[in-house]
């Protein structure tokens, strides 16, 4: 991981070579390839610079290349004039450019003119200066990276000389005790100043007698690119259930191909922090959505085949991604999770995940659109009607889930065994608490909700292709083997056929005896049969209790009198799944008939008879 990120500093330029900073150049003395003074040309802006470090500070040495006027043009010599001068002299062997320079400093008509031409732009001995030959800066010389590694080399001292090997770079070190602390993890737990990666403060922590940083060895200079490159990934990393979600790449790839970027892992425009409200409407994917969805997948595969016959070369595939999940715990970067693996394996498990997430709205009309995965883990948490700070739940309640819920996403494997526990438990909250909001409330049918029977359908396909099979679709499946997933079903059509007789009830069957049947379902559906036939009785003759009588049919035929007497967790899933797939079909089949009637009621000539949609299988 370390690696990764130091490896991502370089290719960003994040972070300057070993040996250089950033300075401030307030101006560059510009002399032409023969030592005449062009002028001063004055700058202000910050770059790379040769840097000796804190020997800079003692009275015999000084910076290179760049240093205060006083320094590079002091009005006597001096050890620290001299030495900046000697430096320009070695550079020269190197890089010509340097040589012009100190036969300026040298030259005393030269460099009277550029302390004039230094006072008229107001350098004080304090700024710093640097030189231009031909308008090029001596800065910039790549000759010059060369000699600097060479000439820095004499600043090295006993103390300084090399004792382990860096767990970065892999080279020899002399390891920094300590590392500067990370910023950007204030949101999720930090520490305003930032927070320790590597830290070896409790003797618990050291051994084999060693203190400190000795215990993971790590150059200054490589540590700076590790905090550099993950300092710029936190910038604009999303939150996710109290972590902050950084991701990057071996080789850079366009943001439109980032499916960690455009939505296609976890759903919507971005991963932010707004709350996903379920209104009760219609969340509706259009054809043409979910078909430019299926495109934007699929477009880089087809850029490979494509290749092929026009000769045009496709973008590289064979890339690694990095994923982090981090937060800030008592002034440590606390690592949650660390996923990689191969980018077009991820494009896969994250196509794979939004096919598994397809289930219909509880309308009939459409597929359940795309949401923030912070969304979808609202429905794993304990229901409550008033929620007052849901963010700091998601942390709390599903610390340790999160992560491996991600991993079980990236990696395209079955779901933590939890999810389908919370999901079912949001769901039945969810049934029992409709029925207790008020006489309004109570007479409405209630549905599970269709987020939450998206983890449950997940959940349960997953596990069924574990076994060799996948019979989980987004929509009924008649030919699904498991019997609690048609008892489900079975209690959708009573509640339905309820509804259509007796619109005023207060509290229907779901309200009184769903928590029953979707744990004893033998006890509770044959009393449910019997009242269901009452009531369809008073709409015989409908096209509408045909349609009923059809789905309880099928059902029955699909349970061979195979009706469970306990159901255990899982089965209690595919009762709740079953319950709000066949919902969703009877509610699209009731849509399409009093369509069809009311358009028939404007158009008395229409022939009657039209027959009610099939059940889809």
């Amino acid at each position: 991981m370390l690696k990764a990120l130091y490896d991502y500093a370089g290719r960003h330029a994040l972070a300057l070579p070993v040996g250089y900073a950033n300075k401030d150049i307030k101006g560059y003395i510009s002399l032409s390839a023969t030592g005449a003074l062009l002028g001063v040309v004055m700058d202000g802006k910050a770059v790379p610079c040769p840097d000796i470090g804190a020997l800079a500070h003692s009275t015999e040495k000084s910076n290179v290349l760049a240093e205060k006027r006083g320094v590079v043009l002091p009005k006597a010599p001096t050890a620290k004039s001299r030495f900046f001068l000697d430096a320009l002299k070695s550079g020269a062997q190197a890089e010509p450019m340097l040589a012009v320079c100190a036969a300026a400093i040298e030259d005393p008509a030269t460099a009277a003119q550029i302390q004039e031409e230094l006072d008229r732009h107001g350098i004080k001995n304090a700024d710093r200066i640097s030189f231009q030959v031909d308008g090029k800066s001596i800065l910039e010389s790549p000759k010059i990276a060369a000699w600097w590694t060479d000439f820095r080399l004499q600043f090295r001292t006993a103390q300084d000389r090399p004792t382990s090997v860096c767990l970065i770079t892999g080279q020899p070190v002399t390891p920094t005790a300590t590392t500067p602390p990370i910023k950007g993890l204030l949101a999720v737990g930090g520490h305003p100043s930032g927070d320790a990666l590597i830290c070896f403060d409790k003797a618990a922590f050291c051994s084999y007698g060693l203190k400190q940083g000795a215990n993971a060895p790590v150059s200054e200079e490589a540590f700076a690119a590790v905090k550099a490159a993950l300092e710029h990934l936190l910038e604009g990393a999303p939150t996710l259930a109290g972590m902050k979600f950084v991701h990057w790449y071996d080789r850079p790839i366009p943001p439109e191909e980032d499916p960690l970027q455009t939505g296609d892992l976890f759903g919507g425009e971005s991963l932010s922090l707004e709350m996903d409200e379920d209104d009760g409407q219609p969340d509706e994917e259009t054809p043409e959505e979910r078909a430019q969805r299926e495109r934007g997948a699929r477009r880089g595969a087809d850029q490979v085949v494509e290749s092929v016959y026009s000769g045009e070369q496709a973008r590289v595939l064979q890339n690694v991604y990095h994923i982090l999940l981090l937060t800030g715990v008592s002034g440590r970067v606390m690592i949650r999770r660390y996923e990689r693996g191969s980018y077009e394996a991820l494009k896969q498990n994250l196509e794979r995940w939004q096919e598994d997430l397809q289930l219909t709205n509880a309308f009939g009309t459409a597929d359940i659109k795309s949401c923030k995965l912070n969304a979808r883990l609202f429905r794993l948490l304990s229901h409550q009607k008033v929620d007052k700070d849901p963010f700091r739940r998601l942390g709390r309640e599903l610390s340790g889930l999160t992560e491996a819920i991600v991993a079980s996403i990236l990696n395209g494997t079955a779901l933590p065994e939890p999810v389908g526990a919370r999901a079912l438990a949001y769901v039945r909250a969810q049934m029992f608490a409709a029925g207790t909001e008020g006489e309004t409330k109570s007479r409405t049918v209630p549905v599970p909700d269709g987020r939450a029977c998206q983890w449950l359908k997940v959940w349960l396909l997953r596990k069924e292709r574990n076994k060799g099979g996948e019979k989980l679709m987004e929509r009924y499946n008649l030919e699904h083997p498991e019997p609690a997933y048609h008892c489900g079903g079975l209690m959708a059509v009573y509640a339905a056929i309820q509804k259509m007789a007796m619109p005023d009830v207060n509290a229907g069957v779901v309200q009184r005896y769903y928590g029953a049947a979707s744990q004893t379902p033998a006890l509770v559906l044959g009393r449910l049969n019997q009242l269901s036939m009452h009531h369809l009785e008073k709409l015989r003759s409908t096209i509408l209790a045909e349609g009923y009588a059809k789905h309880l049919a099928r059902l029955y035929t699909a349970l061979q009198d195979n009706i469970p007497p306990v159901l255990n967790l899982e089965q209690q899933a595919y009762f709740a799944l079953g319950y709000y797939q066949l919902w969703a079909v009877i509610k699209g089949e009731e849509a399409a008939y009093f369509a069809s009637k009311k358009q028939k009621d404007k158009q008395p000539g229409q022939e009657d008879g039209e027959p009610a949609s099939e059940m889809v299988n």
